[in-house]
C-alpha cells in the first residue's frame, strides 16, 4: 500500500515548495544584501503546511486572511511569480503598486479563495475574516445564494498572535456563531525573540483551547507531509461539512530570521541546527521520491521551476517605479469601482435618490428619524445587516435600533459579544464579502478598541490601489447630553478626519440626519456617522421627515443664516447654540454638515463676502478640525480678512461630569455670543 495521501497532488504541491523557496532564497541572499528589497520576511519552513492548506482552497467564495508570511498560500490561489517578486521590490503593479510592504499582500479571487488585504499589524487579520464567514452563512442561508455552499473562511496567524485582542475576539464569534471558520495556527516557537511560553501559558493554545465549546481542536507537526496533509484535509473537510469551527495548530520551523535583518541572535547554535534538521523541504523529498517521481525528475523539476522563477523576477525588475503623480489617487471611491468588496462591486442597484426633502410630513426627532432611515434601508437592501451591542431586543441603547430586530430577524438586526475589535473587524470581512454593514458602537469612546480596524478599514481601497474596499458605516453616538463625563461624552471627531479614507457625518437635525445616513449607506466609501446624544431628542433638532429616497451630497455645507457681518462656521450641537447667539447679528452661519469631506469653498466664499470668521466646535481646542478651517482660510483668503479669525471649543480636558463644570467647559451661547460682538467690532 502507498504510503502517500492520495488526496493531494504532489507533483503540483512540489512544484509550489520549490517556487516558494526559490523566491526565498533569491531574496534572502541577493535582493535584500543588494537593498533591492527593504522588507524582507522569508516563508522558509511555513511553506509546505500553507502550500497543502491552498491547494484544498477551491471554492470560489472561500476567503483566507493572512499575515507577512504568507506568500505561499497565494502561490496557490494564482499569484504570479513576477508580482511576488514585484511588491517587495516596491515595482508597478504587484500588490498595491509600491504603496504597501511587498509581503502585505492581497488578491482578488481568480476562481479559488479571495486572500482578503492583509494589514501590516499583528492579530488585525482575526475579525476580518470572521466577518467573511458570517456573510458565506447569511448569502448562503438568508439570501439562498447557492454559490456559497461549502464554502469557508480561513485565518492564519503565528503563535504570538494568539495573544492578541483580534484572536480572542474572533475565538468568541466563531465558537458562539458557529461559523465555518479555520483557525490556521503555525507555531514556530518565536514572535521575533519572544518564546511561545510568554503568549499563551505552557506554550501550546491548541492545548489550552481543549475545552472551548463549539471547537473541533487539531494539533499536529507541520513539517511532516504526511501527517500535515491528514491533518489539513480533516480540518477543511469539518469545517465545509458544518461541523463548526476547528483550530488546527501545526508546528514548524521558522528556517529564518523573522525579517531580513534579524540575525536570530537570542537562538543557541544547537535549536539553529535542530530547526535547519526538521526541514520541511527535506522531509518533503524524502515522502515523494522514489513514491511520486524518482530522483532525476526532482532535480529536473527544481532545475525547471529555478529557470520560470528566474525569468519571473528578470520581469520584476524591468518593471518601472511607480508614478508620484496618482500616490494620493484612491484614498475615496472615484470613477473606477474596485475589484472587490461592497455593493459596487457586484452592480447592486439603489432606488431612485432626491436631494430635495418631501414636505408635508409631521415633524419627529433625530432618534426617530435615524430609527425610520435604518428601517427603510433594511426593506430595500437585502444585503443590509445591523448590529452591535444591545441592538436586538433591547433597541440600542439609545432606542436608535427598537423594534428593528422584530421586525427584520435576528440574521440582519442582531446583538454582538462585547468586542467594538470584533464589531469593526466583522464589518469589514461582511463589506469585503459584498454586504452592507452598519455597525453600532454605543458610545464614541468605546470605539478606541476597534482604532486598528478602523485605521485599516478606511486605507484598503489605497494600499491595494483599489483592488479592494469595505465600505461600511459606524454609528457613533457621543458628546455631552444630561451630563458630561470622561467616557460617554466624547466627540473627538477629528480623529477619523485624521484617519485616512473615511467619510465623517455631524448632522444637526432629523432631516440632515435622514439625508446623511442614507448616502452613507448608498456610498462606495466607509462612513462614520456621528449622532450627537444631545440632539437625539432635542427639540430644535425635531424635523420633517424628509421621505425615503432623500439623500444628501457628501460635501456640502448648508447655509442655515445669511449676513454680511461675520461669517460662523460650526457643525452638531453647536449650530442650534450659534444661530441663538447670533440672533440680531448680521451672520452668515454655515452647518459644515460632513467633515470629511468638508466644503472648504462655501466657508472661503462666505469669508470673502463677511471678511471676518467665527469656528465653533465641541472637540478640543488643539488639533480640533477648526484649527485645519483657519489655517485653509489664512493660506486661501487671508487678504479677504480684517480680523483674526476666532475659535471656541472645549480647553483640552476631558468633559466632566458635573453639570457646572460641563457647562463651564462647552462652548455656551453666552460665550459664542460675546465673540460674535467682538468680533463684528473688532
Amino acid at each position: 500500500m502507498s504510503k502517500i495521501n492520495s488526496d493531494f497532488d504532489w507533483k503540483q504541491i512540489c512544484k509550489w515548495v520549490m517556487t516558494s523557496r526559490k523566491i526565498d532564497e533569491i531574496e534572502e541572499t541577493e535582493l535584500y544584501p543588494q537593498k533591492k528589497v527593504l522588507y524582507q520576511f522569508s516563508a522558509r519552513g511555513h511553506d509546505l503546511g500553507q502550500i497543502l492548506l491552498g491547494s484544498m482552497l477551491t471554492n470560489a467564495k472561500d476567503c483566507a486572511s493572512a499575515y507577512y508570511r504568507s506568500r505561499p498560500l497565494l502561490l496557490t490561489q494564482g499569484l504570479e511569480i513576477d508580482d511576488a517578486f514585484a511588491g517587495p521590490l516596491a515595482k508597478s503593479g504587484g500588490f498595491s503598486g509600491g504603496r504597501d510592504i511587498g509581503v502585505v499582500c492581497n488578491l482578488p479571487s481568480q476562481g479559488k479563495a479571495t486572500i482578503i488585504p492583509m494589514a501590516g499589524d499583528v492579530g488585525s487579520q482575526y475579525t476580518p475574516a470572521i466577518g467573511w464567514a458570517q456573510a458565506i452563512e447569511y448569502r448562503r442561508d438568508t439570501l439562498k445564494e447557492s454559490a456559497y455552499d461549502k464554502a469557508i473562511s480561513v485565518v492564519l496567524g503565528g503563535e504570538g498572535s494568539v495573544a492578541t485582542n483580534g484572536f480572542w475576539s474572533a475565538l468568541t464569534i466563531a465558537t458562539t456563531l458557529k461559523l465555518p471558520f479555520l483557525f490556521y495556527i503555525e507555531d514556530n516557537g518565536y514572535a521575533i525573540s519572544v518564546t511561545s511560553e510568554k503568549q499563551t501559558p505552557g506554550a501550546n493554545i491548541a492545548k489550552n483551547l481543549q475545552s472551548f465549546s463549539h471547537l473541533n481542536i487539531l494539533s499536529g507537526d507541520g513539517t511532516d507531509p504526511h501527517e500535515a496533509s491528514q491533518l489539513i484535509k480533516k480540518a477543511v473537510d469539518a469545517v465545509r461539512n458544518n461541523e463548526g469551527p476547528v483550530l488546527l495548530r501545526l508546528t514548524v520551523p521558522r528556517l529564518c530570521g523573522h525579517s531580513g535583518q534579524d540575525t536570530q541572535a537570542y537562538k543557541s547554535p544547537e535549536l539553529l541546527e535542530q530547526e535547519q534538521q526538521s526541514d520541511p523541504y527535506h522531509k518533503l523529498r524524502d515522502y515523494i521520491v522514489p513514491e511520486c517521481m524518482n530522483e532525476k525528475e526532482w532535480q529536473a523539476l527544481e532545475e525547471k521551476v529555478a529557470v520560470e522563477v528566474n525569468s519571473k523576477l528578470q520581469m520584476a525588475l524591468e518593471r518601472p517605479e511607480p508614478s508620484p503623480d496618482d500616490v494620493t489617487k484612491h484614498l475615496f471611491y472615484e470613477d473606477e469601482i474596485q475589484i472587490t468588496g461592497g455593493l459596487a462591486s457586484e452592480n447592486h442597484n439603489f432606488p431612485e435618490t432626491k436631494d430635495t426633502p418631501q414636505t408635508g410630513t409631521a415633524r419627529m426627532n433625530m432618534l426617530t428619524a435615524i430609527r425610520q432611515t435604518l428601517e427603510h434601508e433594511l426593506e430595500a437592501n437585502p444585503k443590509l445587516l445591523v448590529f452591535g451591542e444591545d441592538v436586538g431586543p433591547k433597541g440600542g441603547v439609545h432606542a436608535a435600533t427598537m423594534g428593528l430586530q422584530k421586525k427584520f430577524g435576528e440574521e440582519r438586526v442582531f446583538d454582538t459579544s462585547l468586542s467594538e475589535e470584533g464589531i469593526i473587524g466583522r464589518a469589514v470581512g461582511m463589506a469585503l464579502a459584498g454586504l452592507m454593514p452598519v455597525a453600532e458602537i454605543q458610545f464614541r469612546k468605546y470605539a478606541d478598541p476597534a482604532t486598528e480596524q478602523l485605521n485599516n478599514c478606511g486605507t484598503i481601497r489605497w494600499r491595494t490601489k483599489n483592488r479592494f474596499a469595505a465600505p461600511i458605516v459606524v454609528r457613533l453616538p457621543g458628546g455631552f447630553a444630561k451630563c458630561g463625563d470622561p467616557w460617554h461624552s466624547v466627540s473627538n471627531e477629528v480623529m477619523w478626519v485624521h484617519g485616512q479614507g473615511w467619510q465623517v457625518v455631524c448632522p444637526s437635525n432629523a432631516e440632515d440626519a435622514v439625508g446623511l445616513l442614507r448616502a452613507a449607506m448608498r456610498s462606495n466609501n466607509p462612513t462614520i456617522f456621528f449622532e450627537h446624544r444631545a440632539l437625539l431628542d432635542n427639540s430644535w433638532a425635531r424635523r420633517p421627515y424628509p421621505g425615503e429616497n432623500y439623500v444628501l451630497p457628501m460635501g456640502k455645507a448648508k447655509l442655515i443664516a445669511t449676513g454680511s457681518d461675520i461669517t460662523i462656521v460650526t457643525w452638531g450641537a453647536m449650530v442650534e447654540r450659534c444661530e441663538k447667539a447670533a440672533k440680531g447679528h448680521s451672520a452668515d452661519i454655515l452647518d459644515l454638515r460632513t467633515l470629511s469631506p468638508w466644503d472648504k469653498e462655501a466657508i472661503l466664499a462666505s469669508v470673502d463676502k463677511t471678511k471676518k470668521c467665527l469656528i465653533v466646535h465641541e472637540d478640543n481646542m488643539t488639533a480640533g478640525f477648526g484649527a485645519e478651517i483657519s489655517a485653509t482660510i489664512v493660506k486661501e483668503a487671508f487678504f479677504s480678512l480684517d480680523a483674526p479669525i476666532e475659535r471656541i471649543a472645549v480647553p483640552n480636558i476631558p468633559i466632566p461630569y458635573n453639570i457646572g463644570l460641563m457647562n463651564a467647559v462647552v462652548p455656551s451661547v453666552e460665550k459664542i455670543t460675546k465673540a460674535i460682538k467682538e468680533l463684528i467690532e473688532f
